[in-house]
């Protein structure tokens, strides 16, 4: 055990070394390509056996240090600058010569083993320790990629025969022509269309809607499905789910009684209004972060900052002030991961372990929100401050919103994170290694609050801070692209993952930024390029080189999300009902699972049947009891800020998906739907049921085999012809191809 922990130190002590300093004559953009792409491969793939432990340094190849690779181990220096090619180091990773290969276990993937060549050609610049250089300097920590401010680069001139429609595309082109590869053709018409309806309402495209496009032989046809789409009520429902998500939306408190947080469902309403207006994201921010020091005050100002009370809440704390504290740690880290894409909550307890963020910059972000506090209440309703503009409404007596507190409240670093033990005083400030100087905060007498965190959502919706548009732009291409060019959303530090593409994803911050903060705009720009209109077919060349797809050189299959299931299931079967915001709706819940309650008979609702068959958005989220087969399908945790769904494979979703009260009523009636329009055809009928759930027109061989499955079901099963056409109904809303998109 002893020496495991002497192992992890010595890593942790490499780590830090080879990032503390830098040699005098280093190329800026050569140490930069190295502690971008070179030292996390090296430490994830070669310290464990050369350096992490300077006492078992296998082969006497120590890879700490630029000069330990210069003059190499038993074989050899593992590095020859003069001849960059013939590297033994680059030899052994391209497993030349069989009796040296590393690592031994398995071979790098190409685009490593790519990085460390191009690496070496540069002259294998480094940012060094004080072991390599006497003379070093000091690295600012600010040199790190995530914390300096975005330059629109250069756009890559590529030879092509006209594939780069727009800037993306040369992007992702420069990468895929450098390592070898080419992008995938186009996909169908059918696939495009189906991928955009749902990448932006949410829902299948209807029949009618895939014939016009099919139809629509103009040049700008598909521009106009974007522009259809983009204007449609549907889309604020789709992305404002994404929003939800990350600052962990639900309608109740948690822990063991998990009383209602009275009309939450105002919050999710004000979030999809800003979606489908398309708020500036800038205003987005500053109206959730300080809607209530915001003058005019209207409604949605107000309503904006429930932001702050998503959160679990205890109603019955042993540690009343500890309490306090945990809540404040839920607003200050999802406002640093969603916003910042920094893990600022690590630095609750203690100095951040990988990022340059000490204890003190935590406690200087949670003096921004020391003061807030929740509105007055009486009984179930949150009542208005005293002072409000005459706009706003009544009915917002009731929302979930916030206020401050009239006392003044000094901020502590807390040792340890304990309220017990308060050690300096602090004030409220920005995180050091951004470079900003101290806010500069003005108490506004008028709306009776400090004017605190104005001032900080005025710093976050900057287009100077370095990390604001990249974040929002990353987040938005992950939701297009099935993965972020950052594929840790929340986390831009040295814990998440370095970005895949970063001039690709920096030219899209500044071009964000530029553009006034238009998310639709995005969305249009990323869906009008070549890159989302490619194929997910694989291509064995491809797939070998890249399997993770990490150069975009085909698009993303995707599984769709549990709302999505759950809303073109009532879709297909016609009974969706469209009505937008108000009251959240509860479908109804099974047995078995409101057995699990306390109170079982008081815990949820039972909404009508039209009202049940709303979007999932407006289903009542409760902490304690999630809805089925929403829960199945990977619905977003709601104690946390979800950036990425997990996509899980499972056996309860096939049962559910089987056996489930509503598969099995959404069956019944998507058959008596084919009954009226079809009549007893049964083979108009099974081709009708697939054409709905898949969008496209089904192979007469799957004809005939639907045909044969009804006709099996009632010579060997005993049922009725409806009962068997609800069997095929069923069975097709169980198709792989209902469920994943391409």
């Amino acid at each position: 055990m002893i020496g495991r922990t002497l192992v992890i130190l010595a890593i942790s002590n490499v780590l830090a070394a080879m990032t503390c300093a830098q040699d005098r004559g280093a190329d800026p953009a050569g140490a930069r390509f190295f502690e971008l792409h070179i030292r996390p491969l090296l430490a994830d793939s070669c310290l464990k056996c050369h350096g992490a432990d300077p006492s078992k340094i296998k082969g006497n190849l120590d890879l700490t240090t630029r000069s330990g690779m210069l003059r190499g181990g038993d074989d050899g220096p593992a590095i020859d600058l003069n001849h960059p090619a013939d590297s033994l180091l680059l030899k052994m990773v391209n497993y030349v010569d069989a009796d040296h290969q590393m690592p031994p276990k398995k071979k790098l993937p190409a685009d490593k083993i790519a990085l460390l060549t191009q690496w070496v050609a540069m002259g294998a610049p480094w940012t060094t320790d004080a072991k390599d250089s006497p003379a070093a300097v000091q690295v600012d920590p600010k040199n790190y990629w995530a914390y300096q401010t975005p330059k629109r680069p250069a756009i890559p001139t590529v030879a092509g025969n006209g594939w780069a429609r727009n800037p993306i595309d040369a992007f992702l082109l420069a990468g895929l022509q450098a390592n070898g590869l080419k992008p995938n053709g186009p996909a169908d018409r059918v696939t495009l269309i189906r991928r955009a309806t749902y990448d932006l309402i949410g829902l299948p495209p209807t029949q009618q809607e895939i014939a016009a496009f099919l139809n629509d032989q103009s040049p700008d046809a598909w521009e106009k499905v974007i522009d259809r789409l983009l204007a449609s009520p549907h889309y604020g429902e789709k992305w404002g789910r994404h929003w939800l998500d990350l600052v962990g939306f639900a309608e109740t408190n948690g822990y063991e009684r998990d009383a209602d947080k009275p009309n939450a469902w105002r919050y999710r309403d004000y979030v999809i209004r800003s979606f489908n207006q398309n708020k500036p994201y800038d205003r987005f921010i500053k109206e959730q972060l300080a809607g209530d020091e915001i003058s005019p005050r209207t409604p949605d100002c107000i309503i904006a900052t429930g932001y702050y009370r998503l959160g679990i809440w205890d109603d019955e704390p042993a540690d009343k002030e500890l309490a306090r504290y945990d809540v404040l740690d839920g607003i200050v880290g999802t406002t640093s991961q969603v916003m910042l894409g920094m893990s600022m909550n690590c630095a609750r307890c203690h100095n951040h372990k990988r990022d340059p963020i000490p204890q003190e910059d935590y406690y200087r972000l949670l003096a921004f929100f020391h003061h807030v506090t929740p509105m007055a209440t009486n009984g179930s309703a949150v009542e208005m401050p005293v002072k409000y503009e005459p706009s706003v409404e009544p009915a917002l007596q009731t929302a979930l919103c916030v206020t401050e507190s009239p006392e003044h409240i000094d901020t502590y670093v807390l040792g340890r994170g304990n309220p017990q033990n308060k050690t300096n005083l602090v004030t409220p400030g920005f995180p050091k290694v951004l470079g900003f100087a101290d806010p500069v905060i003005t108490p506004d007498a008028a709306a009776g609050t400090s004017g605190r965190r104005t001032a900080l959502a005025n710093w976050i919706a900057s287009a100077d801070n370095p990390l604001t548009a990249r974040v929002m732009a990353n987040r938005i291409w992950q939701y297009h692209f099935g993965r972020g060019i950052v594929p840790t959303p929340n986390d831009f530090g040295r814990l998440g993952e370095l970005p895949t593409n970063q001039p690709l994803l920096d030219w899209l911050a500044c071009e964000f930024s530029a553009r006034h903060w238009d998310i639709k705009s995005m969305h249009k720009l990323m869906m009008m390029s070549s890159s989302y209109q490619m194929s997910s077919a694989d291509e064995p060349t491809a797939l070998a080189k890249d399997p993770t797809n990490n150069l975009f050189w085909r698009f993303n299959m995707r599984r769709l999300t549990a709302e999505e299931i759950r809303d073109s299931i009532l879709f297909v079967d016609g009974t969706l009902n469209p009505q937008m915001g108000g009251p959240s709706v509860f479908p109804e819940m099974p047995p078995a699972v409101l057995a699990t309650s306390s109170r079982p008979l008081e815990v949820w609702g039972l909404s009508s049947p039209l009202q049940a068959a709303r979007r999932s958005i407006y289903v009542k989220v409760k902490r304690s009891l999630l809805y089925p087969l929403l829960f199945a399908y990977d619905a977003a945790d709601t104690d946390a800020s979800t950036a990425v769904r997990f996509s899980t494979t499972v056996p309860t979703q096939a049962l559910t998906m089987l056996n489930s009260v509503f598969l099995n009523q959404q069956a019944d009636i998507f058959a008596t739907r084919l009954e009226k329009t079809d009549g007893l055809d049964v083979a108009r009928q099974i081709q009708d049921a697939l054409t709905a759930v898949t969008q496209h027109d089904p192979p007469a061989m799957d004809i005939a085999r639907g045909e044969q499955f009804v006709h099996d079901m009632q010579q060997q099963e005993h049922m009725n012809q409806h009962d068997a056409l609800k069997a095929f109904c069923l069975l097709s809303l169980n198709l792989n191809e209902f469920v994943y998109l391409d």
